[in-house]
């Protein structure tokens, strides 16, 4: 493996999400980056491969330059071919960067790996548990939107378009997307963690409601 290549990775990233929202900034790059590396233990894949995915996935996200979706997989290419990385691992971290995201979970996906499924894994998890709701929370205040409101009912089974204009309260968030997320893992580590995660959530929310209602 070139350890430059990562290093100048590494380099690269923090720079450009230098100032980034707090859910996803470097340090959210950092988590999951090390999730990733967790969860490859046991998995066989291609460790350079999911190294750059997880280091690239977000480093343009689309919800912070206005719903384009290219500019985070061009963003990435010029940067790779300017490591000189060979053009078979350019389009498999690229296909990684392009079909990462949740998206409302109504969308197919129009490519697979086991590289993928490791850094989708190690993804989602930064958005479950204790760190998923800091981030929801982070997010929700981001954009100025209510923390929960008893009338709003959460939008299931939303369209990719419908997910990505919702200005709904945080805590339906957790209901269209988050605890969603334990079914959609794909290897066995991430099953794992995801499922402990999900509970915390759960105690969460009974916590959050009871203290609401004036109840604890």
């Amino acid at each position: 493996m070139n350890l430059d290549l990562i290093n100048n990775t590494i380099i690269f990233v923090k720079e450009k999400l230098k100032g980034a929202e707090g859910g996803h900034d470097w340090f959210h790059i950092e988590r999951v980056y090390k999730n990733a590396l967790l969860i490859a233990q046991e998995e066989d894949c291609d460790l350079t491969i999911v190294k750059l995915g997880a280091l690239l996935h977000d480093i343009a996200d689309s919800k912070f330059h206005d719903g384009d979706e290219t500019v985070g997989p061009k963003t990435a290419r010029v940067f790779l071919e300017a490591q000189q990385v060979d053009e078979n691992i350019i389009v498999h971290v690229l296909a990684i960067i392009e079909n990462i995201s949740f998206k409302g979970g109504n969308f197919d996906k129009k490519f697979s790996s086991k590289e993928l499924a490791v850094v989708q894994d190690a993804d989602r998890l930064d958005a479950i548990g204790a760190i998923g709701i800091a981030r929801a929370f982070n997010y929700g205040g981001f954009k100025n939107r209510a923390m929960y409101d008893p009338n709003i009912d959460p939008k299931m089974n939303m369209t990719k378009e419908e997910y990505k204009q919702s200005t709904a309260p945080t805590i339906n968030h957790f209901y269209e997307k988050l605890l969603l997320l334990k079914d959609t893992m794909n290897t066995v580590s991430g099953k794992k963690i995801a499922n402990e995660r999900h509970q915390y959530m759960q105690g969460f929310l009974s916590q959050f409601y009871a203290e609401w209602e004036g109840e604890l």
